[in-house]
Order: structure tokens, then C-alpha cells, then sequence
């Protein structure tokens, strides 16, 4: 069983304070939404947990099933089992799409990075792209060059499906995509729990909450979680609107 616990997260950035007793905990087959307006620090968050070295922890503590991974790189957080799927990915040319998968599960299996995949892994891959409305072509093009927007989400979506983390972190997965494209990261999303992983992921209008259920929902502000619910939370954001539900649910003067 698969734990991660933030608590009494406070981070800087540029010596500016952009989180505050941030807490939090997700379990194996949970989906945490953590929802609230721009710039409110749900990406802060996540980079965070990844380890990006411009966000420095001052206060509280990251534990992996009772661990703390606070001082360990980004890419010993990764062969922990936490992954992080960006808004915007960055593009890799040089590195081509199927040659990262292969990379990681190598590295997670012990194995050299640059070891071919076995005929088993190469079927899955081959499966989990058609699946995800991507073309066997994708695999060989430079990672998110020149992808769509969609193309770019159904290609994080593939990577972390066929890694299978521990915890996946989806940074807005439905920003940019469309009706169809929403409902087959969704439905990946809701996959991806039922697999066991424990989801993070963020969005501004839940949209793929319609396909993924959230067992609790975030609510964060200014670098502060503000409110905590269920499903009943997206509901009554997407009714209201973030300012009314500040103002009129929780109280708070923007």
C-alpha cells in the first residue's frame, strides 16, 4: 500500500513564499483533485514533490510510505515511484518516444537503459497508443516534437501507463483537449487507480472529473489549502464559480 504525506508544507521560491502549511495524503487507488484559480500553487505543489531545484522546502515534509524525500534529486523521486505529467511538456527531439518508455521501465527493472524491450512490452506499448488515439509513428518521433496539444497529453498519459507509478501527478490533463480527448484521459486516469496508483491531479474546470470520480477533493488558494470535501465540491465549484465560493461557502475576503 502505497502512502504519500505532505505536511505542514511551507516552499519558497526566489526567497519568496509561495506555499504555506500545506497538508495532505494520497493512497494507493485514490484520485485527490485539487482544484482553486490561477495561481493559487496547485503546480508549485506538484513540482515540489518532483524535486524541481528552484522550489525549496522550508517547513514540514514529503514522506513515500514513511520516508522522507525532501533532500533526494528529481530522478531519485522518479525510481521511487512518483511521476509527474506536465501541463506543458517540454519537447525532447532528440530522444525519441518509444526510446524514453523503454529507458524508464529498463531503469525501473534493474536493467540497462539502453536494452531492447521484450516482444511482451513492445505489444503493450503498441496496445496502450491505439488505445490513447495515438499513431504508431508518435513512438518514433522526438518526444513532443512537434505534437499537439492533445497529442502531447495522450503521450504523458501513455508514459505513465506503461510505467505504473506509485503516485502520479497530473498537472491540468484536460487543458487544451477536446470532448474526446477529455474522456480518454479520464477514463486512463480512473485506469491508472484501479492499477493501484495513487492520483494527483489538478484542474481549473473539472471536466475530467466527469470520468475519473475523485475520493476527496482540494480546494487551495494563494498557496493555502482553504477546503477540503468530495465530489460534491466540484459540483458546487462549477455551479458558482471560485470567487462566489470563496465569498459565500467558505468566508473568505479576496
Amino acid at each position: 500500500m502505497t502512502k504519500l504525506e505532505i505536511t505542514n508544507l511551507a516552499v519558497e521560491v526566489d526567497g519568496k513564499r509561495i506555499l504555506n502549511n500545506v497538508n495532505l495524503t494520497v493512497e494507493s487507488g485514490e484520485v485527490v483533485a485539487i482544484m482553486g484559480p490561477n495561481g493559487s500553487g496547485k503546480t508549485t505543489l506538484f513540482l515540489t514533490i518532483a524535486g524541481h531545484p528552484r522550489y525549496r522546502v522550508v517547513n514540514g515534509d514529503i514522506r513515500l510510505d514513511g520516508e522522507s524525500i525532501v533532500n533526494l534529486y528529481p530522478e531519485e523521486r522518479v525510481q521511487k515511484g512518483i511521476l509527474l505529467a506536465l501541463q506543458t511538456p517540454t519537447p525532447v527531439p532528440e530522444v525519441r518516444l518509444s526510446m524514453l518508455i523503454t529507458a524508464m521501465l529498463n531503469k525501473k527493472m534493474g536493467k540497462h537503459i539502453t536494452d531492447p524491450p521484450s516482444p511482451q512490452t513492445l505489444a503493450q506499448l503498441t496496445k496502450l497508443t491505439t488505445e490513447l488515439g495515438l499513431k504508431p509513428e508518435h513512438l518514433g518521433r522526438g518526444v513532443h516534437a512537434g505534437f499537439s496539444g492533445g497529442e502531447s497529453k495522450r503521450a504523458e498519459m501513455l508514459q505513465l501507463l506503461m510505467y505504473k507509478p506509485k503516485v502520479a501527478m497530473l498537472d491540468e490533463p484536460d487543458s487544451g483537449l477536446d470532448v474526446d480527448g477529455i474522456a480518454v484521459i479520464g477514463k486512463s486516469i480512473a485506469k491508472l487507480a484501479q492499477e493501484g496508483t495513487a492520483i494527483l491531479v489538478t484542474t481549473h474546470h473539472a471536466e475530467i472529473l466527469h470520468y475519473v470520480k475523485p475520493t476527496k477533493v482540494i480546494v487551495m488558494n494563494k498557496g493555502e489549502v482553504v477546503h477540503q470535501g468530495g465530489e460534491e465540491v466540484v459540483k458546487t465549484i462549477e455551479n458558482m464559480g471560485y470567487e462566489k465560493f470563496f465569498r459565500d461557502v467558505l468566508k473568505i475576503t479576496q
